[in-house]
C-alpha cells in the first residue's frame, strides 16, 4: 500500500492483560498455557473426588452442582451471549425427566430411549415456542418464558399417566451393558463429564461464525439487529438456535436428574426453579461459560447451608433462604455486575491466539463488474410514511469503479434512501437493481448476499470480540459451518480461511499490527476503519458508507480518505452519505444533491458546487 491511514490514528491505548498477540510461534503452547493448565488440574481434582473417602452427601451435592451448571450453560448462552432472558428453562427439565421416566417405567424401555424421547419432545416444544416468543422484545420474552413455564408445569402435574403431584416412581439407574450408574458416585461422572463436554461445545460455538453472529446480537441490542442482518445473517434462526440450545441442555439434565432421584414429581419443575436457574448463571457470570459452574456451586451451597441455618435462627420454619438470595442478587449486581467469575479470571492471564491461518487457502471471491458497467440502478425511489413522503420518485446510477456521493442538508432523505437500498427499510414504490439483479423489497441480509455491503453512522462493532473476530464476522456469508459444525470443532479449515481473509482485509486499511485488540477499545477513528474492513470480508461489488466522517478529527479523515481512494483503485465502488463537504468533494466522481426528499441536482464535485440551487439549500440563499 502506498498510504498507510494507521498512522493517522497512532498507536492504540494498553490492552492490559486483554491485549492479544497472534504473530506465528508466539502463542503459548497448549501445555504451558497457564489457563490449559488450570482447566486440566480442575478437571482431575473433579476425577479424583468420588475416589476420596468423601461423605457421601458431598458426592450428592456435587452431583446437583453439575446438574444445576448444565442448564446454567444454556442460559450462557442464551441470556449472556443472545441477550435473550429465561425465567423457563425449568419447565424443559421437566420434559427431559417426565419422557425419560415415563417410558422406563410404564414401558420398560432402556432410559437411553428415554433420553432420545425427552430431546425430541423439548425440540418439538422448544421450536414452536421459540417460532412464537422470540419475535417478541422488551418484556414480553420474559413474560412469555414465565408464561408458558407454568402452563408445562401444571400440565406435567395435572396428567394421570404422570401421576399427577405424586409423580413416577421406581425409575431405573441407568446402565452401559452391565456397568449400572446406581450408585451416586458412579453417575457422578456421567454428570460431570456431560456438564464438561456441553461447556467446551459452548466454547467451541462462540469460538465460530454462527458464534459470532450469536455474540452480535447482544451487542447490538440497542440498535436492533440490523448489523448482523446486514452481515447476510439470519437473526431470528440465529435466536432459535441458541433457544433450542438452552431447552436441549435443561432437558438433558432433567434426564439425568430422574434416572438420579429415581423417582420423578412436578415440584422441581417450576417458576421457582426457573427463577434460580437464571440467578445462578448471573451470579456466576451470565456471559461466561465457566460462570454457570461458578453460580451452580455458590448458589446450591448458600442454599443448603441457610435451609439450615436460618430455622435455627428466627425459630420457624420457612423458605427464607430466598430472601437472602434476592439481597444477594442485589449486592451482586451493583458490586460485580459481570457475576463472580470474572473477578477469577482476571486473575489469569489471557489466552493468546495462534496465527495459524498463513498457510490457508484464499477465499472463494465474486466475479467482479468490468469498470464502467451500471453496478447499482436507483428508479423513482419513493418512501411515505403515512401522508409525509420522505423520498419522492429519486433516480441516479452507479457504475462499477466509481465514488458516488449523497449529500443535502439535514432532513433531506438521504438515510431513509440509503435505507431502502440496502433493504433495511421497506420501499414504498420504485425499483433497486444491483448487476441487473432486482433488489428492492429484499431483507437486507439477501441483499448482502447479492454483493452489497455497508457501514453504519454509528459504529456497530461487538465490544467484546477483537478487531479480526469483528472483521471475520462481515465475512459470513463467504463460509458455510454451521452450529453443530461448530461444536464438534469440524469448522477448523474454514475458520482458518475466514481469519486469513479477515487479516487481509485488515492488513488493506491498515490496521493488520492492531487485529488483536479488543474492538471496544478502539478509538473512533479505528472503529470507522474496522467497519470497512468487515464490509469488505463479504468481497462486495457495492459497498455502502454511512457518514464514515462523522466525529473524526482532520488527521483520522485524511486517513480515511486516504483508505477510500486506494478501495476505489482497486475496483471497488462505493456510495457515500457524509455532511462533510470537503471530504465529499475531495473524493467522489460524481454526487446527487438531494432536498426534501426530492433529487435537486446531479453531476460531479465541481458543477455541484458551482450550482446556485445547491448553495440556495443550503446557505438557504442563491447568492
Amino acid at each position: 500500500m502506498n498510504h498507510h491511514p494507521r498512522s493517522a490514528f497512532g498507536a492504540a491505548p494498553s490492552m492490559g492483560r486483554h491485549q492479544r498477540t497472534g504473530e506465528a510461534g508466539s502463542a503459548v503452547s497448549a501445555w504451558s498455557d497457564p489457563r490449559s493448565i488450570a482447566l486440566a488440574l480442575f478437571v482431575a481434582v473433579l476425577a479424583a473426588l468420588p475416589l476420596l473417602p468423601l461423605p457421601e452427601f458431598w458426592i450428592t451435592q456435587l452431583n446437583y452442582i453439575g446438574l444445576y451448571a448444565i442448564v446454567s450453560l444454556g442460559l450462557v448462552l442464551l441470556t449472556g451471549v443472545g441477550g435473550l432472558t429465561s425465567f423457563g428453562q425449568a419447565a424443559f427439565v421437566g420434559i427431559g425427566a417426565y419422557a425419560s421416566a415415563y417410558l422406563t417405567t410404564t414401558y420398560g424401555a432402556s432410559p437411553w430411549l428415554g433420553l432420545l424421547l425427552g430431546l425430541a419432545l423439548t425440540a418439538a416444544v422448544a421450536l414452536v415456542l421459540g417460532w412464537v416468543t422470540l419475535r417478541m422484545s422488551g418484556h414480553y420474552l420474559p413474560l412469555a418464558t414465565i408464561a408458558w413455564c407454568l402452563a408445562l408445569y401444571y400440565t406435567m402435574g395435572n396428567l394421570d399417566a404422570l401421576g399427577k403431584y405424586d409423580g413416577l416412581l421406581g425409575v431405573p439407574a441407568i446402565e452401559i451393558g452391565d456397568f449400572s450408574f446406581r450408585e451416586g458416585r458412579r453417575i457422578y461422572y456421567l454428570i460431570w463429564g456431560t456438564a464438561l463436554v456441553a461447556a467446551l461445545a459452548i466454547i467451541h460455538l462462540l469460538d465460530s461464525r454462527p458464534g459470532r453472529v450469536m455474540r452480535a446480537l447482544n451487542a447490538n441490542r440497542g440498535g436492533g439487529v440490523t448489523m448482523p442482518e446486514a452481515m447476510g445473517a439470519s437473526t431470528f434462526r440465529y435466536k432459535v438456535v441458541m433457544f433450542l440450545t438452552a431447552a436441549l441442555l435443561a432437558s438433558l439434565s432433567g434426564w439425568l436428574f430422574a434416572h438420579l432421584q429415581r423417582t420423578v414429581n412436578p415440584s422441581p419443575f417450576g417458576l421457582k426453579l426457573g427463577i434460580e436457574y437464571l440467578f445462578m448463571a448471573v451470579v456466576g457470570g451470565v456471559g461466561s461459560v465457566w460462570g454457570a459452574f461458578t453460580g451452580a456451586a455458590v448458589v446450591k451451597l448458600i442454599e443448603d447451608q441457610l435451609q439450615v441455618l436460618l430455622p435455627r435462627l428466627l425459630g420457624t420454619s420457612g423458605n427464607y433462604e430466598m430472601i437472602v438470595f434476592g439481597v444477594m442478587l442485589v449486592m451482586v449486581l451493583k458490586f460485580a455486575p459481570k457475576g463472580l467469575w470474572p473477578l477469577f479470571d482476571a486473575l489469569l492471564p489471557a489466552r493468546r491466539r495462534p496465527r495459524d491461518w498463513a498457510g490457508a487457502p484464499p477465499m472463494e471471491q465474486r466475479p467482479k463488474p468490468k469498470r464502467g458497467e451500471v453496478l447499482l440502478d436507483v428508479r423513482e425511489l419513493r418512501k411515505a410514511f403515512g401522508g409525509l413522503v420522505a423520498v419522492n420518485d429519486v433516480s441516479f446510477t452507479i457504475r462499477a469503479g466509481e465514488i458516488v456521493g449523497l449529500i443535502g442538508p439535514n432532513g433531506a432523505g438521504k438515510s431513509t434512501t440509503f435505507g431502502l437500498i440496502s433493504g433495511l427499510l421497506p420501499l414504498t414504490s420504485g425499483d433497486v437493481s444491483l448487476r441487473g439483479e432486482r433488489i428492492s423489497g429484499l431483507p437486507s441480509r439477501e441483499v448482502a448476499q447479492r454483493g452489497l455491503s455497508r457501514t453504519f453512522q454509528h459504529a456497530k462493532l461487538v465490544p467484546e470480540m477483537t478487531v479480526l473476530e469483528n472483521v471475520a464476522l462481515g465475512g459470513y456469508l463467504r463460509s458455510h459451518s454451521g452450529t453443530l459444525r461448530a461444536m464438534l470443532r469440524l469448522d477448523r479449515a474454514e475458520e482458518r480461511r475466514a481469519l486469513k481473509e479477515a487479516e487481509a482485509q485488515l492488513q488493506r486499511i491498515g490496521l493488520g499490527e492492531q487485529m488483536h485488540e479488543l474492538a471496544g477499545n478502539l478509538a473512533l477513528g479505528p472503529q470507522r476503519l474496522v467497519e470497512i474492513a468487515r464490509s469488505l470480508a463479504g468481497d462486495p461489488s457495492l459497498l455502502l458508507l454511512d457518514e464514515p466522517a462523522a466525529g473524526l478529527r482532520h488527521k483520522e479523515k485524511q486517513a480515511l480518505a486516504a483508505v477510500l481512494r486506494q478501495l476505489k483503485a482497486s475496483g471497488l465502488s462505493l456510495l457515500l452519505v457524509e455532511h462533510d463537504m470537503d471530504f465529499v468533494m475531495s473524493l467522489t466522481d460524481r454526487i446527487v444533491v438531494m432536498e426534501f426528499g426530492t433529487k435537486l441536482i446531479e453531476g460531479t464535485p465541481a458543477e455541484v458546487q458551482a450550482s446556485p440551487a445547491v448553495r440556495a439549500a443550503y446557505l438557504g440563499t442563491e447568492h
